[in-house]
């Protein structure tokens, strides 16, 4: 059984269809990459799937094999299902630790003792390359790649089954983004499915297993990174028409 299952999502607002007829499976273990141009609706997906802000109108979405259409975002979190988001999001006022801690405290799929949480936030902030700064900076003081590796060290405090990146390369330097690699690997490596959104085809070449690329709202192609990125639906998904290239 798939871990993920999406079969027939749709999500309009108003006339505008912002995902339409979505159905895609998603192995446990793997990283599933997601691109498509601006507007295509890939966060609208990542949205409605963890139930931030909002639900899909039609379809049905499964983790693990339960129904998750009409949870709330904190039930579909302690099922073991995380996300991060395009824009860097903390609590700037409170410490890096603070902010993991709220991650392990509130967002794992059993509430432990205090110390276990602690543990927990420590462990995912020592794993990102943050554990120095844990206590001595606020969030609000951390640079732009900090700011993303802190939302990948709170959303691996929860200890999810599943993680959702939302593109995790935009805004970084080239060097930056080798060491957003080596990290995303590494949280696959410690047994958390990926879901991964980004522009960037190279990056999502470098760690997909399987590629599904959107387009207005619907699926274009989907398989085999290599052989999706060689569709000339995409080609033109992306760039434009053969004359439109020329």
């Amino acid at each position: 059984m798939a871990l993920l299952e999406l079969d027939d999502v749709s999500k309009a607002f108003g006339s505008l269809k912002a995902v339409d007829g979505v159905s895609f499976k998603v192995e446990a273990g793997e990283i599933f990459g997601i691109a498509g141009p601006n507007g295509s609706g890939k966060s609208t997906l990542f949205n409605i799937i963890t139930g931030i802000p909002f639900g899909p109108d039609r379809g049905h979405i499964r983790f693990d094999g339960t129904a998750i259409n009409g949870k709330s975002g904190h039930a579909i979190a302690r099922l073991g299902l995380a996300r991060t988001f395009q824009r860097e999001t903390s609590f700037d006022g409170l410490t890096v630790f603070e902010n993991a801690l709220i991650g392990a405290s509130y967002g794992r799929k059993e509430k432990g003792a205090a110390a276990a949480a602690r543990e927990a936030a420590a462990e995912a902030l020592e794993f990102v390359g943050l554990g120095s700064v844990s206590f001595g900076r606020l969030a609000g003081e951390l640079s732009v790649f900090e700011r993303k590796c802190l939302m990948l060290a709170t959303a691996i405090a929860m200890q999810p089954r599943m993680l959702l990146l939302d593109e995790p390369a935009s805004s970084l330097t080239k060097p930056e983004i080798e060491t957003s690699i080596g990290l995303i690997r590494r949280t696959a490596e410690r047994g958390i499915t990926i879901l991964l959104i980004e522009h960037v085809l190279t990056f999502l070449m470098s760690l997909s297993q399987h590629l599904l690329v959107l387009n207005n709202g619907r699926v274009l192609a989907a398989g085999e990174p290599a052989s999706v990125i060689a569709d000339q639906r995409v080609i033109e998904a992306y760039l434009g028409t053969r004359r439109a290239v020329a």
